[in-house]
């Protein structure tokens, strides 16, 4: 499953895309992949699902936790491509945020063969850059899947066309420099990193790191094409008191997020 069809829909629809991230396997593989369903059933367009990992340097402290939760569960990568089928079959694309080494241990094109015939639509390589990707190029084209790589304010324009043209699917723009985590307010850096992105590529641009309501995703669905959002997500299972309250207040916000997503002042340009 391609990612363009649910941009182009939101496109046409003049709005942004949802894109909601949960590790696999918290807080256990059954109870993620229900959360992730529910996710699905409030609005949310795409399901990142996160592959746990225990040196995860871009990750924030809230989806490192949940990411310790799944490990120290004993999560394992059949459970995390369990859990892709499983949410792809509840109707949303489903990308896998992956850092490098757990592909290359799995063996490239074995993973991208296994991950394709779970329904997955396509990866998002934190440490992995277009430089140091022929391998994962290659085993995306001969697998059918979509590959994000990211961009950051500080990156050149020179990066930035060349990242922007070995994706596909969409472009991950990293709205601030440092790690992951809800913030009371979203970057200004991301709306110029969006503007000098679009000289280069006509894929569609996604925001990440920050958003934790409705109207911060409203904010940025005014002006990129994706909203994602983690750890704000990832919050509502951890800090609750039982998996069925975690659910009630993850199905809240979700909606919440996206119907801001639906909400926003689109910019001509998106």
């Amino acid at each position: 499953m391609s990612l363009a069809p649910i941009f182009d829909k939101a496109r046409a629809e003049g709005r942004g895309v949802l894109v909601g991230c949960m590790p696999a396997g918290f807080p256990t593989v059954e109870g993620g992949i229900e959360a992730m369903r529910a996710m699905v059933a409030a609005g949310v367009d795409v399901i990142e699902v996160e592959l746990p990992y225990s040196d995860p340097v871009m990750d924030g402290p809230v989806i490192q936790r949940a990411s310790e939760i799944a490990l120290a569960g004993r999560v394992r990568t059949a459970d995390v491509l369990r859990t892709i089928e499983a949410v792809a079959q509840a109707g949303a694309p489903v990308v896998m945020m992956t850092y490098w080494n757990p592909i290359e241990r799995y063996g490239v094109d074995r993973f991208a063969r296994d991950f394709a015939s779970a329904g997955g639509a396509g990866l998002i390589t934190p440490d992995l850059i277009p430089d140091e990707a022929q391998e994962w190029l290659a085993a995306s084209d001969r697998h059918g899947l979509d590959r994000v790589f990211l961009v950051a304010p500080a990156s050149t324009d020179e990066r930035l066309e060349m990242t922007a043209a070995h994706c596909r699917g969409f472009v991950y723009a990293t709205s601030v420099m440092g790690v992951t985590g809800a913030r009371a307010q979203t970057s200004m850096a991301a709306p110029a990193l969006v503007e000098r992105l679009r000289r280069f590529t006509e894929l569609p641009i996604g925001v990440g790191l920050g958003v934790r309501d409705g109207a911060q995703a409203a904010a940025v669905a005014g002006y990129a094409d994706g909203v994602i959002v983690g750890s704000a997500l990832i919050r509502c299972l951890l800090d609750a008191p039982d998996l069925n309250s975690g659910l009630d207040a993850l199905r809240a916000l979700s909606a919440d997020l996206a119907q801001g997503v639906r909400d926003a002042d689109r910019a001509p340009s998106a």
